[in-house]
């Protein structure tokens, strides 16, 4: 009995992290959009809006692989590590 909410825990913990993976590619797909924009409008900044928008998607981007890591450990690391502990 035990096992099994530990197990029905970090089954729905991990689902949870990794609906994390939505949002950064939501708002990568905004700001992509926005740099186009801005590129049309004044394509001699052509360099400045790109290399400023990689950033932000990088720094974005870690969002979406915490909420993996995260995930991953729940379904492989802590069932293991919390039925150690009961």
């Amino acid at each position: 009995m035990e096992r099994a909410i530990v197990l029905m825990g970090c089954a729905i913990g991990a689902g949870l992290a990794l609906i994390a993976g939505i949002g950064p590619g939501i708002g990568e797909g905004y700001a992509v959009g926005k740099a186009l924009e801005s590129i049309g409008r004044q394509p001699e900044c052509k360099g400045d809006v790109t290399s400023t928008m990689l950033l932000g998607c990088a720094i974005a981007e870690t969002t979406g692989i915490y909420g993996f890591v995260t995930g991953l450990l729940l379904i492989f690391v802590a069932p293991g590590i919390f039925m150690g502990l009961l």
